[in-house]
């Protein structure tokens, strides 16, 4: 064992020990001029430390823990810091000295229920075969592409819908990037304002409007939070603008609830609505600085709005615009709870927050923060032009407002549909799918994606709105509808979103991490222990920290409600 030098220190009896290098692992010096060489100018900031282990990843293929080190000590970051953030997740492949790295490409099946009815599983067993060892093949959770199921991401090029012979051409072409600006069809800048965009921006600015008037027009409107808990959005700009500044914003883009794509669409196709909108926001509540959270998936969509918002710079006078930070996720579903989203953008692990305090009063960097949902700033230009009057004009059933619904599964046609809130899925269905997919009839429906619970087709004439299911042991979250048809079951429905959910959970909290856990271990057994699902149920819901335990027992509790034949 060496000998480590000592120096006594004369002070009383008080001896220290003087290392001769820093504790913990000690750096490579070529690791390290890698790691300076892909950072380059970038700042050092501890809030960076996610997107710096990106630029690692994807010029390296992997993190070595010779590169977390040096990464490390160019932060002045722990080391045990760094490694617990890379390790949370799921898109950072950590190696160990002494391991081997994976396969210079990854291809990504997605599993999620609505790829898994479209045939996932028989790509996950074929492909390993015929793109051979120099190609690893995973399964993945929910790649938000759920209407063009399966879906598959080619290292970072999304095939969908996929096929052996389609993934086998793009490995086969080298066809790993997604085309950053082959969204042809989207109104671009110069587009967006021949069509009168930021008009309503600059009269803002401009005092042509009163903060007060856009935020009653906003509350007069009924718009709720579009992302899953739907808490009205001008009440919200009344409570942060009520807080003392500086205040911030997070916009959250994260969209990880298995069957939702709707944000991705929109983006897609009309990204400065949505930053209009965002910015408008940012006037009413004088926010200083925003962080679009972006979920790592989307990376055509990144690329290309990154170059949205930067011609947006230059265009726009430069007091117009607070700081835009544009952010990346790296797979976690849980990130998409607003606390834990906050976490991620300032470079953490991305675990749900105790509340109180509120985001809105404790947010990024400890302060007030206005968290927003994509859709719901989508929609804040065509509120304020046309009058909260106009939304709340639409709706059936008793309800009111505009719903952007994700549908996919056993329907002709799958996609986004622009529908009235309280349309009923039966409705949704007949005239807005083209009816069910052929050959198959409806069974039952998930109304809010994986969380949201099953129900039965028996029930499909329910108002598609906020508080219309809670009754019912379900709810809307972000509209994201799966159907289900006579070819499928509700109990293997819910045996995949348990799974998901398993995989998912933080692990934080113990309701959670052994609750997903055992309900899977007890979901797949023939005869379901209702009992002890019940007691389970109970304990998830009352004890988890945040929305996934507590939401997750949604699937089970449904299954034992609505389709107890299935098991008999």
């Amino acid at each position: 064992m060496p000998v480590i030098p000592i120096r006594v220190v004369d002070a009383g009896s008080t001896r220290q020990r003087k290392r001769e290098a820093p504790k913990g692992r000690r750096v490579d010096p070529q690791a390290l001029q890698q790691v300076r060489a892909l950072l380059g100018d970038a700042p050092r900031r501890g809030d960076l430390l996610i997107e710096h282990l990106h630029k690692i990843q994807e010029a390296c293929g992997h993190l070595s823990t010779a590169h977390l080190a040096a990464l490390a000590q160019e932060m002045r970051l722990p080391q045990a810091e760094v490694f617990e953030v890379a390790s949370f997740y799921h898109h950072f492949d950590i190696v160990r000295e002494g391991g081997q790295a994976p396969a210079a490409l990854t291809v990504r099946v997605c599993d999620g229920l609505s790829c898994e009815m479209a045939g996932a599983r028989d790509l996950l067993a074929r492909l390993p075969g015929l793109l051979g060892s120099e190609v690893r093949v995973i399964a993945a959770p929910c790649v938000g592409r759920c209407e063009q199921a399966p879906a598959v991401v080619v290292g970072q090029n999304p095939v969908a819908p996929a096929s052996a012979g389609l993934v086998q051409a793009a490995v086969a072409a080298g066809e790993t990037r997604h085309p950053a600006l082959g969204f042809v069809d989207y109104i671009d800048y110069e587009a967006y304002r021949a069509a009168g965009g930021y008009a309503l921006l600059q009269d803002c600015m401009a005092g042509g409007r009163d903060v007060e008037a856009v935020i009653r027009a906003l509350e007069d409107s009924g718009l709720r939070g579009l992302g899953g808990a739907g808490f009205p959005t001008g009440r919200k700009w009344r409570i942060v603008r009520a807080e003392a500044g500086p205040r911030l914003m997070a916009v959250n883009i994260d969209e990880g609830e298995p069957g939702t794509f709707k944000d991705r669409v929109l983006l897609e196709r009309d990204p400065h609505r949505f930053l209009e909108g965002m910015l408008v926001a940012a006037w009413a509540v004088g926010v200083e600085a925003i962080y679009i959270y972006l979920r790592d998936e989307y990376h055509g969509c990144r690329e290309m709005l990154a170059q949205e918002i930067e011609t947006l710079r230059q265009e726009l006078p430069t007091n117009a615009l607070p700081a835009i930070h544009l952010r990346r996720g790296a797979g976690a579903y849980i990130c998409g709870e607003e606390s834990a989203m906050i976490e991620s953008i300032e470079g953490k692990r991305g675990m749900p927050r105790l509340r109180p305090p509120y985001v809105a009063q404790v947010g990024l960097f400890g302060r007030p923060t206005l968290e927003h949902n994509f859709e719901t700033l989508f929609w804040v230009r065509e509120l304020l032009e046309k009058g909260g009057a106009w939304f709340a004009s639409h709706g059936r059933n008793g309800r009111k407002g505009l719903r952007s619904f994700s549908v996919s599964g056993r329907v002709r046609q799958p996609g986004l549909k622009l529908a009235p809130a309280g349309i009923s899925v039966r409705e949704l269905i007949a005239e807005y799918c083209g009816g069910m997919a052929e050959g198959h009839a409806f069974y039952a429906y998930l109304p809010g994606g994986a969380s949201g619970g099953i129900l039965p087709a028996s029930m499909g004439d329910l108002p598609l709105d906020f508080d219309t299911l809670q009754p019912h042991g379900c709810f809307i979250g972000s509209a994201a509808v799966i159907v289900l048809s006579d070819h499928d079951t509700a109990v293997g429905a819910a045996r995949n979103m348990m799974r998901f959910f398993k995989d998912e959970s933080c692990g934080q909290c113990t309701p959670c991490r052994n609750g997903t856990a055992k309900a899977l271990a007890l979901m797949a057994q023939p005869q379901w222990d209702r009992g002890l699902l019940a007691d389970l149920s109970a304990v998830m819901r009352d004890a988890s920290i945040c929305g996934l335990g507590q939401a997750a027992p949604n699937t089970f509790d449904c299954v034992t409600r609505y389709f107890a034949h299935e098991l008999a």
